[in-house]
């Protein structure tokens, strides 16, 4: 009998130290060959969990319970699994039944508040409150909180437990993605970058942080660092053809008209939409560099795209003033622009050139 002991002993040991070295699947085999089962369910049950079969895991934690019902850690194990194979209704049972059993463990509120978050309960949020009564340095309940406060656009109050926080944890990635982004919401752009930046400091790296990072550094005129930000959101989708237009309209702000053109005309080439803003704006690009002809091209896309867009039919006719030599010819420009849309906002600016250029033809023939 004595012998029968050691041995089953010996083969409890050997499963644990192959469970400890990551022998899982050996480990349960050796745990199935232990002759008293009801002690061991929680062990086979975790090397399931280990290999990824949580259905066996799952079985095995149920015997448990049964066979061990004032156990608690074994019940907690349970609810998080059956939380993570999206068995919420039977997780918010069984982590509702450890909140009775020990109301002072932060944990099972914060557990129980992400099951009834999944369950679409509104009485979430109260549990995440519980959780950050008992413990105010429990990061993840503050996370949630926070969130809930930007999300309601209470930005002062997100930021209080924010800083409460990054008080205990001054590098929690997600506290200060979200300190990011309240002060993006806000239009603080100057505080957003400073902590975007820390993000990227950090290691982050996202076409989302990126991007954001890019717009508050045009929003602060800082155009080369938007540039560069947005470069590298648009490593993650290279084929954005709006990030590809932003940029070349940073380039634009820079009075770079060369890459301003390379990156509107590459995105124009991804789209398959209404164009005649882009293709506007390509055309105002070719006349800084003083390309009337392309311009023209431009505008003439533009139009097609939409003729009610009656600032390109007038900035086309621009073009043409400069490009045209024969005076006749862009007096008759103007003259047509008048007649066809005679309550335009551009009818005096036409007015005035049609002035100017009757006079020129005057001192010509004269």
């Amino acid at each position: 009998m004595i012998s029968k002991t050691e041995a089953q002993t010996s083969v409890l040991h050997v499963a644990d130290s192959l469970y400890v070295i990551g022998n899982y699947s050996k480990a349960i085999e050796q745990y199935k060959s232990y002759d008293r089962p009801l002690e061991i369910y929680d062990k086979i049950a975790r090397a399931y969990v280990a290999i990824g079969n949580y259905d066996e895991a799952l079985k095995n934690y149920g015997s448990g319970i049964k066979t061990n019902p004032d156990d608690v850690l074994l019940k907690y194990e349970y609810a998080k699994l059956l939380s993570k194979t999206k068995k919420f209704k039977d997780a918010s049972k069984m982590f509702n039944e450890l909140v009775y059993l020990d109301y002072r463990n932060p944990n099972y509120h914060y557990q129980l508040g992400l099951v009834l978050e999944q369950l679409g309960d509104s009485t979430a949020m109260n549990r995440f409150w519980s959780t950050y009564d008992l413990d105010p340095t429990h990061q993840k309940a503050i996370y949630k909180i926070a969130k809930h406060f930007v999300q309601k656009r209470q930005y002062g109050l997100a930021e209080k437990y924010i800083d409460k926080g990054l008080d205990t944890y001054e590098n929690n990635v997600e506290l200060i993605n979200l300190n990011a982004l309240n002060f993006y919401y806000q239009q603080n752009y100057t505080k957003a970058i400073v902590w975007f930046e820390k993000l990227i400091s950090l290691g982050e790296s996202s076409e989302f942080i990126h991007e954001k990072l890019s717009t508050s550094y045009a929003q602060e005129h800082e155009f080369k660092k938007a540039i560069e930000q947005r470069l590298l959101a648009l490593k993650f989708n290279p084929y954005d053809a709006t990030a590809i237009y932003v940029i070349g309209t940073y380039y634009e702000k820079l009075e770079d008209f060369i890459n301003a053109e390379k990156f509107i005309k590459r995105s124009l080439l991804l789209k398959d939409v209404p164009l005649d803003g882009e293709y506007q704006n390509l055309g105002m690009v070719y006349n800084r560099q003083g390309k009337y002809r392309e311009a023209i091209e431009a505008f003439q896309i533009a139009i097609k795209e939409n003729p009610e867009n009656i600032e390109v039919v007038f900035l086309s006719i621009i073009s043409k003033d400069k490009y045209y030599k024969d005076i006749d010819t862009k007096i008759k420009l103007y003259e047509n622009f008048m007649e066809h849309h005679p309550k335009s906002v551009y009818v005096q600016f036409a007015k005035s050139r049609l002035k100017e250029l009757k006079q020129e033809k005057f001192l010509e023939e004269d």
